[in-house]
């Protein structure tokens, strides 16, 4: 799903190229094929910029591609398999459940510099004498989640202070359109990257 080809069909090209030309055309298509990938990665980080709300790096870097060479003509661009199993519901719909988990919620707990939890807290959390795992029944109804036991102070009695709560997975409306940004990208820039190649490989030649 988070896989796009990029490849061309160049003998309309060949046709219009001299011997010269035409020898220095496998070696610049696979060229051009990879400017395009390059563009296309750039495009779809961009996109996600723009669809998902503060996209981490390991998001961000997870889009990669394996490169075109003379022999095999043809580049991928594609989300390595982490992030494309939480970022899929983004692209074809469903809920946007992490491993079948619930969805953390930082209440009182410090996040990190792109809202999100440390790795790790919870269980860091759980592991302290005066914090625990469990249902609360408040105000708002029962609410699951990391809950700290707050200490007795002048004037105040003790409580529960609920540092992150466990919500439940919810539709995803935001949209990738993963292949649908590529496509777009190739079908403006490829032409171009191919002529800048092809005059790129002839003048190394000369």
């Amino acid at each position: 799903m988070f896989t796009l080809s990029v490849k061309a069909d160049i003998r309309k090209v060949a046709k219009a190229l001299d011997d010269m030309a035409r020898k220095q055309l496998p070696f610049a298509t696979a060229q051009a094929i990879n400017a395009t990938a390059e563009k296309v990665r750039l495009a779809q980080r961009d996109n996600m910029r723009e669809v998902l709300d503060e996209p981490t790096p390991f998001t961000l870097n997870s889009v990669a591609i394996k490169r075109a060479t003379k022999s095999k003509p043809t580049a991928l661009v594609y989300v390595k398999p982490v992030a494309a199993a939480y970022l899929l519901p983004y692209e074809i719909g469903g809920k946007n459940k992490l491993n079948s988990k619930a969805l953390l919620k930082p209440i009182n707990a410090k996040v990190n510099q792109y809202g999100n939890l440390p790795r790790n807290l919870v269980k860091r959390l759980a592991s302290k004498p005066n914090t625990f795992i469990g249902k609360v029944k408040t105000k708002r109804g029962l609410i699951d989640g990391v809950w700290q036991r707050t200490k007795k102070t002048r004037g105040k009695a003790g409580g529960l202070k609920l540092l992150v709560e466990f919500t439940d997975a919810h539709e995803a409306r935001q949209r990738l359109d993963y292949r649908g940004v590529g496509k777009r990208v190739v079908a403006a820039t490829f032409r171009i990257e191919l002529d800048r190649a092809v005059a790129k490989a002839l003048a190394t030649a000369r």
